[in-house]
């Protein structure tokens, strides 16, 4: 251990010699100097220990710099299947895809591990898929609409029927700031055009662009005991503030566990939701979900494959998220944005966006054990006013309520992406459109920043950028 503290460093020495410290002259009372003040957190830190200092397109692709060489070589494993592009079956590689799905691989959404778009009116969504329903149970969750599950796939193999086919529009509004800045928000319109089979009565749709990869698995690592301190579901404080957390039934084990995947904490394990989205968004079984997406829909691929995934694919891919480095916080002492900061927290956006959290021990993963860790979220459920609302019920999560949103990462999400499209749909075109977005909980938060002078704004505006 390295001392740096000099009347630390002599008193420990002292101390290991059989001396006692004595006051001067001789024959006053021992006395220890107390131990100096722990040394401030480092805001720069996002990740902790698994903090990467890139700011180019590939920022979120990197792997955290505390894996050993055995870890590395994970790493890069799971990386690579992360990448595989599936095939339709048989074939001797990567085979299986389908009958029904979205799309061929899992960075085939994450673009660059990053978010994915809404897309253009008149095309169909890649990167963007529609979640659906008839119902909703609060420990079972959403009940699977007759013939189309809980996800439409609008794509198939060769001899088998896309689910359905969207049409997408946009309402817009405009929003006038304090200082006669005018911002155009936009909502989309998703209508289905054509469907392989009837619809059922009462089927709701959600559109859910994909969300960043990196940082998951320290928030699968955040105690569930912290999470749970956050929650104020009565609102006894008075704030106007109630997250609540989202309690699921594990799609494997049965069990239910606290949500903290997912827009809505519809998931609780981090290998679950990698299952069902290998299964949902690709049509690829596996060994947690060995049947098709399509299967009681009438669209079974017949062939005996299933698992389609090799075996330990799932793991590596599940290893790898937990492994990608988080990007660094920059210009962490630009008065703008230290302004800005301030801000934030004078807005009360940090009450749902909590800047810090801790991870506990962690023995699956010891790299993401005891990590303080920065990523604006406390996974908790908020209602978000009807402006978001999509009317879908997700286990305890009403049409309104949306899991907090992780900012970390949020400053290079143009240099990553290419264009800044937020929220759970995608529709917000800058941060400023997805602020003004926010209502029910948010509605004060929100207000606040409509009524800054325009350098405030700014300053917010940078702060939010530095993360």
């Amino acid at each position: 251990m390295q001392l740096s503290h000099p009347v630390l460093r002599a008193s420990l020495v002292a101390a290991s010699l059989g001396v006692t410290s004595c006051g001067g002259g001789g024959g006053g009372s021992s006395s220890n100097p107390p131990p100096p003040p722990p040394p401030p957190v480092d805001e720069r830190l996002a990740g902790g220990d698994l903090t990467v200092f890139l700011e180019s397109s590939d920022a979120f692709e990197n792997p955290a710099p505390n894996l050993d060489a055995v870890d590395e070589q994970r790493h890069r494993a799971g990386d690579t299947a992360f990448d595989d592009v599936f095939v339709t079956a048989p074939s001797p590689v990567n085979s299986g895809l389908g009958p029904v799905f979205n799309n061929t691989s899992c960075s085939g959404c994450h673009l660059n591990n990053g978010r994915g778009r809404p897309p253009d009116p008149g095309q169909q969504p890649l990167t963007l898929l529609l979640r659906t329903s008839i119902g909703n149970d609060v420990v079972s969750g959403p009940f699977a609409a007759q013939g189309y599950g809980t996800q439409l796939q609008g794509r198939a193999v060769f001899g088998a029927d896309a689910e359905a086919t969207f049409d997408l529009s946009y309402e817009v509004s405009s929003v006038m700031l304090a200082d006669g800045t005018v911002v155009e928000l936009r909502k989309p319109i998703y209508t289905i055009a054509s469907g392989y089979t009837t619809f059922p009565a009462g089927m709701t749709l959600s559109a859910r662009a994909a969300p960043p990869v990196f940082g998951r698995g320290l928030l699968e690592a955040v105690p569930e005991d912290s999470i749970l301190a956050l929650a104020d579901e009565s609102d006894a404080d008075g704030d106007g503030i109630s997250g609540r957390a989202n309690f699921v039934t594990d799609a494997v084990s049965g069990v239910l566990l606290l949500g903290r995947f997912g827009l809505k904490a519809n998931n609780a394990r981090l290998i679950v939701q990698n299952a069902e989205a290998y299964q949902q968004d690709v049509g690829i079984t596996n060994e947690l979900l060995p049947t098709e997406s399509a299967f009681a829909q009438t669209q079974d691929d017949g062939i005996l494959d299933d698992p389609e995934l090799e075996a330990g694919k799932l793991d590596a891919v599940t290893f790898y998220v937990r492994s990608l480095g988080v990007p660094a916080r920059r210009n962490i002492g630009d008065e703008q944005v230290v302004a800005g900061q301030g801000l934030f927290e004078s807005a009360r956006c940090a009450a749902c966006h909590v800047p810090q959290l801790e991870t506990g021990d962690f023995p699956e993963e010891p790299i993401l054990a005891n990590q303080i860790i920065f990523p604006y979220t406390d996974l908790l459920l908020h209602d978000m006013g009807k402006g978001l609302a999509d009317e879908r019920d997700d286990f305890a999560a009403s049409g309104s309520e949306w899991r907090t949103a992780p900012l970390w990462g949020l400053g290079l999400t143009p240099v990553v992406s290419g264009e800044t499209l937020l929220l759970h749909d995608g529709r917000a075109r800058s941060v400023l459109e997805a602020i003004l977005w926010h209502g029910g909980e948010a509605q004060s938060a929100r207000d606040a920043v409509l009524y800054m002078s325009t350098g405030d704004r700014a300053a917010l505006l940078a702060f939010l950028a530095s993360l």
